[in-house]
């Protein structure tokens, strides 16, 4: 494939642009060669500045589930467009979407509406901190919950060392009050709770990981987290960003049977425009402004824009009974025909797949936290994703991320990404 017309935008992006682009992941770094400008998209399909078509399984970073300008979502938001695009006052559809978000996800009594992943694990944390009256966090490495300076830190030099910052301008102090601790390590988590008995405030966790491709929990863990914050009066907040409303109608809470304190969402919430949320009973919601103390605030909170979306979005996953077991077979026909396309070449690999999320990870044991993600080939995974891109499938240019099925994909497109593959591991 040609790609000279992406690649004199980047040139003329990294002119106004750090970088040239707006989010780092974007820029292919870690896969060498420039980024893939984007024309169009539409189903399954990404269409570039020069006239490829490509299969996409970034979608978005996971919102379109239901495939690109999914048009009850595109018909939504231009009829609310043309009444108003903000007005930074109540309106009747953030009722809507909240009355049917707290009625599909279990254990919520409320919801707020914010613009962002970030935004929403940001502001739980700050909840977490104001119901409990504690400052330290737990979070795990390899866990990604938006750029917030609590959650930009990496490890220190034992089990229970405060972490230190992994970016300039996240101060020291931050950094330590979040506590580090290793996914899938339930001794682990125990031996930072007791080094820091009575000051944790909350324990952040994607429940199926989706940041150091994905990881889903061995069994046990999540129940075991329950069982320890509920032993020490921590809450326990499942950032569903990437799962929320993807992987169930009440996402990993209703997908595992572990319920939450507090809930984060984003992506498919809002039907792939620009919004996040956080949700809780109501004894802590109501610490929320302008009931209780902890502040919350946001000019484009509740976009009449995004708002219409994610309603579209929600209404469709709510009433669509077959949409989930659609996704979880799509998925799990895709991951036997990659399985089958890397062993017949000898290729050394392991994949993990939950529902609609999957990831091949280019190493020799089986990939359960950051450690043995971080033990892939990322050589061959180079190879690999340059070798899908020249065969017109986009994967996510991270051996870090998770791919997300859309519902669009035909068996098919599944098809013609497994050929794809079977062309590639003939060169790795």
């Amino acid at each position: 494939m040609i790609y000279k017309r992406s690649s004199a935008l980047f040139a003329e992006a990294q002119k106004v642009i750090p970088g040239g682009v707006n989010s780092p992941v974007r820029a292919f770094k870690a896969v060498g060669g420039d980024p893939i400008f984007v024309k169009e998209a539409k189903g399954p399909y990404l269409y570039d500045e020069d006239g490829n078509r490509l299969i996409d399984y970034i979608n978005s970073w996971g919102p379109m589930i239901l495939g690109h300008a999914y048009p009850p979502v595109v018909n939504a938001v231009i009829d609310k467009a043309k009444k108003g695009t903000s007005f930074g006052m109540p309106t009747e559809i953030e009722t809507q979407i909240a009355e049917l978000a707290v009625g599909m996800v279990p254990n919520i009594d409320k919801i707020r509406f914010v613009n962002s992943g970030t935004e929403a694990c940001m502001s739980a944390v700050r909840l977490a901190r104001g119901y409990t009256g504690r400052d330290k966090i737990i979070k795990f490495a390899g866990c990604y919950h938006g750029h917030s300076d609590s959650f930009l830190i990496q490890a220190g030099s034992g089990a229970v060392t405060f972490g230190s910052p992994n970016s300039p301008g996240v101060t020291k102090g931050t950094a330590q009050d979040t506590l580090l601790a290793r996914y899938n390590d339930l001794q682990n988590v125990a031996d930072v709770i007791a080094a820091n008995k009575g000051e944790i405030a909350c324990v952040i966790i994607e429940p199926i990981a989706g940041n150091m491709g994905c990881i889903p929990p061995v069994n046990g863990f999540l129940e075991g987290l329950r069982t320890l914050c509920d032993a020490d009066d921590i809450l326990l907040i499942f950032d569903e960003v990437m799962t929320g409303f993807r992987l169930a109608k009440g996402g990993a809470q209703e997908l595992t049977g572990v319920n939450a304190d507090i809930v984060t969402f984003g992506k498919v919430i809002g039907g792939g425009l620009p919004v996040g949320a956080f949700a809780a009973r109501s004894e802590i919601m109501n610490h929320l402004a302008p009931l209780g103390p902890v502040y919350q605030a946001g000019t484009l909170s509740g976009n009449p824009l995004a708002m219409a979306a994610g309603l579209a979005m929600l209404t469709e996953l709510n009433t669509n009974s077959g949409v989930f077991k659609s996704l979880k077979d799509k998925t799990t026909y895709l991951h036997k025909g990659i399985t089958k396309a890397l062993q017949d070449q000898n290729v050394i690999h392991t994949i993990n797949r939950i529902g609609s999320m999957i990831s091949v990870h280019f190493a020799e044991d089986t990939v359960v936290d950051f450690d043995t993600a971080a033990k892939g080939n990322n050589d061959t995974f180079k190879k690999f994703f340059h070798g899908m891109l020249a065969n017109g499938v986009y994967i996510a240019p991270s051996a870090f991320e998770t791919w997300f099925i859309t519902d669009a994909l035909t068996y098919a497109d599944l098809d013609e990404t497994i050929l794809a593959v079977q062309k590639v591991a003939k060169a790795l």
